[in-house]
């Protein structure tokens, strides 16, 4: 098999014959199946694959960050450079010691890491994080590393620089994290940077700004990039060369060209055609179930203000708009525009919101306790993040029946088969009513959350970024079962998400918020193929398109970008 070149003569890294196994309590599992690959110095290679393809596992291996139950063979031989020890130049990464692995670990190769909110300390100020990093691989002191992560911060885009060093965690956004995990990635001066999944769940226009980072790190500083990604958007806008794996094993290798243009493999074909595309209509489009002009929900000048102190934030202001009964209405926006807001909003999860919220004819804004729970039953809610919405203490069948008990008098017998009767129409196996949450995959868990949204039959389904974690093919697959659940039962669906196109191929409106309010709105195809406002525009944009020709062309050419938040 041939294997990815870049740049440079000689490779930076060659992999050759990786193999991964897990020992469990059921025998051992094999996760990689001896694959070999190579990155040169300056080149950006992306491994593509499905969730458990083994490519995380891979790139975990390469920095001996995999747990003890795991057993690596081959070899991954690290080029240049002399190490601690006076070792010689070219270092075998499968099987070094332990003080080898740390020489090597943010001075050679520096890793940034999916979810920055886990990455980070939640007690430890950013700086003072980013800080030690510095200071781990170098002999400077505590000033002259205070003074160089501020610097670090500078070069990676950030602005109101001291505030974001004095910040912890959770004072700062996705966007601002992932950029500071950056940071604190390339404090050695890596010759090679792993970027596992860097932009997942980010909205596009922050999502742009980490692909640009990343894009001239590479550039000026000729640093090579081993990029995982199930976004093949990504991948082509980043990428050199690409790997695609499926189920630990290389199923195709080339240039990005290559890859999105000339595939061989049946595997990367499939990968391809499950990407929606922002820059062309759906193949079909997504049609109205409804046989009539009712509308399930009817939002008229919702205002949101939440209060700390004697601060008052706006989040939603005076936003109007109608779910028709068996259509979908997409809701998108950045991070911070107010989308989630309002979603809460209509089912009176947020505190008091003004304005006119009608659900099933009932305005919920006038109701009490009583009548509110009662008026719930018609809503529906499946959220962005179905690990942290789904009780883990709690097995899956009860997770389904909680809805039942609260709001009905069904018998258990009755419970447990209106719940077998979901699970089946979702595609899930009868045991999944045995199983808990940590048992099942993403994809499965984000069905058990639809299940339980659809349990009682509401007129209306919120549905909060319910794809934004998911790989492509499982993606494909959730968004056809809520297409496929909404034509047999007719529900109304607000579909929050900040993915145009994801938007464009399941929703039949469209309404863009900005700031909490509403910027422009109006049936899919016309705003998304003729978008009148300009914030619009950019969102269209900044949407990464899975054509590495044109991606080439959008950074010779770029659009002009959104006006700048502080620290974004």
């Amino acid at each position: 098999m041939a294997h990815p070149s870049g740049p440079g003569e000689d490779p930076l890294l060659a992999v050759r014959k990786l193999g991964i196994d897990f020992v469990t309590d059921a025998g051992k599992h094999t996760a990689v199946s001896e694959i070999s690959l190579t990155v040169a110095r300056g080149q950006v290679l992306a491994i593509v694959g499905e969730s458990g393809s083994g490519k995380s596992v891979t790139a975990l291996s390469l920095l001996g960050l995999l747990p003890a139950t795991a057993q690596v063979r081959g070899s991954a031989v690290l080029a240049g450079g002399v190490l601690a020890g006076g070792g010689p130049a070219g270092t075998e990464l499968v099987g070094a010691a332990p003080a080898t692995l740390r020489s090597v670990r943010g001075r050679r190769i520096g890793a940034v890491f999916q979810d920055p909110f886990t990455t980070f300390n939640p007690v430890m100020r950013i700086g003072t994080q980013i800080a030690e990093a510095v200071m781990a691989h170098t002999r400077i002191g505590t000033r002259q590393a205070t003074a160089q992560v501020l610097a670090l911060l500078d070069r990676v885009g950030l602005t109101d620089v001291p505030r974001i060093s004095r910040s912890f965690p959770h004072e700062l956004s996705g966007g601002q994290l992932q950029r500071a995990m950056i940071a604190m990635a390339i404090s050695g001066e890596p010759d090679l940077l792993i970027a596992d999944e860097p932009t997942t769940a980010l909205d596009v226009t922050v999502q742009a700004g980490i692909l640009d980072l990343l894009h001239e790190l590479r550039l000026g500083g000729g640093m090579a990039i081993l990029l995982i990604t199930h976004d093949m958007g990504v991948a082509a806008d980043l990428a050199d060369d690409v790997v695609v794996m499926r189920h630990g094993q290389i199923m195709e290798t080339g240039t990005a060209e290559e890859v999105f243009f000339s595939a061989r493999s049946d595997y990367t074909r499939e990968l391809l055609r499950a990407v929606p595309r922002v820059d062309v209509p759906p193949a079909v489009e997504a049609a109205s179930t409804s046989t009539s002009t009712d509308a399930v929900a009817e939002l008229r000048d919702v205002r949101v203000t939440y209060s700390s102190g004697h601060r008052h934030v706006v989040a939603v202001d005076g936003v109007s708009l109608s779910v028709p009964a068996g259509e979908t209405v997409g809701l998108v926006g950045e991070s911070g525009s107010g989308k989630t807001t309002l979603g809460k909003a209509i089912a009176r999860l947020v505190p008091a919101a003004s304005g006119s919220i009608t659900v099933a004819g009932r305005d919920l804004s006038a109701l009490r306790s009583r009548d509110l729970r009662a008026a719930r039953a018609e809503i529906g809610f499946v959220f962005q993040n179905p690990t942290d919405s789904l009780n883990p203490r709690a097995r899956v069948g009860a997770i389904v029946a909680e809805p039942l008990k609260l709001h009905t008098k069904l018998a258990s017998a009755e419970r447990q088969q209106r719940v077998a009767e979901l699970l089946d129409r979702v595609d899930l196996p009868a045991d999944t009513a045995s199983r808990f949450p940590h048992q099942l995959s993403g994809g499965q868990r984000q069905r058990v959350a639809i299940a339980r949204a659809l349990v009682l039959g509401p007129r209306l389904v919120i549905a909060d970024e319910p794809t934004s974690a998911l790989d492509v093919a499982v993606q494909a697959t959730i968004l056809k079962l809520i297409a496929d659940l909404q034509r047999e039962l007719g529900f109304g669906c607000l579909f929050i998400s900040h993915d145009l196109a994801v938007v464009r191929q399941v929703s039949q409106q469209v309404t863009v918020m900005s700031s909490g309010r509403v910027v422009e709105s109006g049936p899919t195809e016309q705003v998304l193929s003729t978008p009148r406002h300009e914030y619009t525009k950019t969102l269209l944009a900044s949407v990464p398109l899975p054509d590495p020709r044109v991606q080439r062309a959008r950074r010779e050419d770029p659009a002009p970008a959104l006006p700048r938040r502080s620290g974004v």
